[in-house]
């Protein structure tokens, strides 16, 4: 790999590492904003896709969209359709809950759930740029 890909590649993996850990330190707090940790769960999921993107030299839409984003992954390994089924309903937190007008609810399960699925991502992804 080019040290520019490689720099590149890094960024994305520290960007969404440092989603990651906010939607987990904001869980911890007293009465945590729910909608945060949702939205950077889904961020970083999303930096993680897109930082193999980068490394297979796959162009990097401006998209939010999991499902597209694991899709694109999946031309180039089959096992990212693990993340399909789940993707749809993390991509909802890119947008929707952002704005008074999009209001959702949402319970601290399906927060925790969020970043379990963050975290599985984001370590499914490492363990492909390592190999």
């Amino acid at each position: 790999m080019d040290e520019a890909k490689k720099i590149a590649v890094q960024r994305w993996l520290i960007k969404a590492n440092n989603d990651l850990r906010t939607a987990k330190t904001m869980l911890a707090v007293p009465e945590p904003p729910l909608d945060t940790v949702c939205f950077h769960s889904q961020q970083c999921a999303e930096k993680a896709l897109k930082a193999y993107l980068v490394e297979k030299d796959e162009h990097v839409e401006r998209t939010h969209s999991l499902p597209k984003l694991v899709d694109t992954c999946g031309r180039y390994d089959a096992a990212f359709e693990t993340f399909a089924v789940t993707a749809p309903e993390v991509t909802v937190y890119a947008v929707t809950g952002r704005y008074p007008d999009d209001w959702i609810e949402l319970g601290p399960e399906e927060a925790q759930k969020a970043i379990v699925y963050a975290e599985q991502v984001l370590r499914f992804v490492r363990e492909r740029l390592e190999s």
